[in-house]
């Protein structure tokens, strides 16, 4: 499916200005209800974009069996190129999606948010983008070391407690978390 030339480009309109949260973190225990509501709009991703979507996975705390998260689902799309908005962000918008954040200076990064029948976060990098292999490997090893993903619950649970003016803020606190346990997997290991 190819609008480009008979949609109106409304990604124009992006600002980098954060929603004001000003209010705690809510968390839900793990739903198994989340990788179905994945493979559902991961459908419509790609049907939406057909072979332009390289590849779709399921990333953050939602694809992580066992672990609390936001009830809202985290999609990685890998295009070609996800500077060109052009190519993509158009057809999205036909399927209920908005550009929310464009980050030139982080690897191109895009995120477009949906509301369907679930909250998602549509995040968007160029293939053989360094942060895709990152957000894969700490996913699959918290998928697989019950261990960390505790320690990472316990720090989640932790800051939602706390009232954020951004969510980004709370995102930008699990920081420290997240790189710990990376710096701990195995270079070498295939997870």
């Amino acid at each position: 499916m190819d609008n480009r030339d008979t949609v109106t480009f409304k990604a124009d309109a992006v600002t980098s200005k954060q929603e004001l949260h000003n209010g705690k973190i809510v968390l839900e225990e793990y739903n198994p209800l989340w990788p179905v509501l994945f493979e559902q709009e991961a459908d419509r991703i790609r049907i939406a974009l057909g072979n332009r979507a390289v590849h779709i996975y399921h990333v953050g705390s939602t694809s992580v069996p066992g672990l609390s998260a936001k009830p809202i689902i985290d999609v990685l799309l890998v295009v070609v190129d996800s500077s060109d908005e052009v190519s993509y962000v158009p057809d999205l918008e036909l399927i209920g999606y908005t550009l929310h954040i464009r980050e030139p200076d982080w690897f191109q990064h895009r995120l477009l948010r949906g509301r369907c029948s679930v909250s998602v976060n549509l995040h968007v990098f160029s293939e053989n983008t360094p942060e895709i292999e990152q957000m894969l490997r700490f996913r699959n090893w918290l998928r697989s070391h019950d261990d960390d993903r505790d320690r990472y619950e316990k720090v989640k649970r932790e800051l939602s407690q706390h009232t954020w003016r951004y969510v980004q803020d709370y995102a930008d606190a699990k920081t420290a978390i997240i790189q710990e346990i990376i710096n701990n997997i195995p270079i070498n290991k295939v997870i």
